[in-house]
């Protein structure tokens, strides 16, 4: 019996009702956009694959962390070069460099995106997608999505919109915190409601129920970016994200990325029974002692916490570390403190705010409003957000 999950890159390989997608990009003048997680179900990357169908990509675009992989968050990349072909970085020092140049894209007919996300608006992967797609159009390129299924399923939806003058590179259009789409989704509904659909293809996943988590699926977990080693790790981040919206340590630096949280002045064990009284499911919290080796608080000793996932199925993890958060700047307001510094080409804005959607968690927190309250708030998914979400879901109604 052949595995269940087949993912836009396996399907172009393997899939004959592709087979005339795979003759236009022979005959085409192919850009390639991936990353390191861009493989198949046997590891092969996308690039070889390609390759491999005798299709030779011009140009390779990078985004954040670079088309290797290798650099930390909010780290500018440079070009680089692949045997037989130019590495342009999507992720340099000023918002413009998100986007491809018209001359990047001078020569090309066909751009193909093949990029895991994980569910959460904040991870800047599909973002890049939807402005290389916006490029693709003003230089009248065509864009194929190699979609891939999120790992986190695809029926959670947590967190609320943003206001619109909060919306960034950790959330270029609205839609909630974790949002249950794909990334291939995400695209064809900002080329459906822009105008260009007609340029963009998506070729789906199939053989997976959208429910089903990365622990159903007939492959290994590849990191798509250097702190998302493991499911787990993606489980947790659309919660464990806002983390980088204050000093406490995001868990960069140790082994265990975002569920792993604390600070040099933390009391650790007052966190845990506290987070654990607010009778939120699915996890259970752990008092520690650790020491990143890099990032906040590199090389001291911080007490803290790490947040054990025990059940996907009820865990909610903006509503997990919201109630983290606001109950860590509860017991130590002189300490605690929100990111000020730029964050995500963002200046004017504090990154908690641009990560919640919103300045009035950040301000029911300094208040010292009620935790419960405040997890509410923030955490919530209303009639909008769900219609929005089904709004995205409709837009890929062709075959394809």
């Amino acid at each position: 019996m052949s595995p269940a999950l087949a993912v836009g890159l396996d399907r172009l390989v393997s899939d004959p009702s592709l087979s005339s997608l795979v003759a236009e990009l022979r005959s085409s003048r192919v850009a390639l956009l991936a990353h390191p997680a861009s493989v198949t179900r046997d590891l092969v990357h996308a690039l070889d694959v390609l390759r491999g169908l005798g299709v030779e990509p011009r140009v390779l675009f990078g985004p954040e962390h670079g088309w290797a992989g290798h650099a930390q968050d909010m780290i500018g990349v440079g070009d680089a070069s692949v045997t037989g072909a130019r590495v342009v970085s999507l992720y340099g020092e000023r918002y413009e460099d998100l986007s491809p140049r018209r001359e990047h894209l001078e020569g090309i007919d066909v751009l193909v995106i093949d990029l895991q996300d994980v569910g959460a608006r904040y991870y800047t992967f599909v973002w890049t997608a939807v402005l290389v797609a916006r490029a693709c159009r003003d230089a009248g390129v065509r864009v194929v999505v190699l979609d891939r299924p999120n790992p986190i399923g695809g029926t959670g939806i947590e967190g609320r919109l943003q206001v619109s003058e909060f919306r960034s590179f950790v959330g270029l259009e609205r839609v909630p915190i974790r949002h249950g789409l794909t990334l291939g989704e995400i695209v064809a509904w900002r080329a459906k409601v822009e105008g260009y659909s007609e340029l963009v293809r998506v070729v789906r996943a199939t053989g997976l129920e959208r429910e089903a988590h990365a622990t159903a699926w007939d492959r290994p977990f590849v990191m798509p970016s250097p702190n998302m080693p493991a499911y787990e790790t993606a489980l947790v981040y659309p919660g464990g994200c806002l983390l980088e919206g204050t000093n406490l340590s995001d868990g960069r630096g140790t082994t265990r990325p975002f569920e792993i949280t604390g600070a040099p002045w933390l009391d650790g064990t007052r966190l845990a029974r506290e987070l654990a009284a607010t009778g939120l499911r699915g996890f259970i919290v752990r008092p520690i002692a650790f020491e990143p080796t890099f990032h906040k608080h590199a090389k001291q000793t911080c007490g803290g916490v790490q947040i054990h996932v025990t059940d996907p199925s009820s865990f909610r993890p903006v509503a997990c570390y919201v109630a983290l958060v606001t109950l860590a700047h509860h017991a130590h307001p002189e300490q605690f403190r929100f990111r000020t510094e730029k964050y995500e080409f963002v200046d004017d804005k504090p990154a908690f705010d641009l990560l919640t959607g919103s300045a009035v968690a950040r301000e029911r927190i300094v208040a010292g409003d009620d935790v419960r309250a405040i997890v509410e708030h923030v955490a919530s998914a209303g009639a909008e957000e769900r219609s929005v979400v089904e709004e995205a879901r409709s837009a890929l109604v062709r075959p394809d």
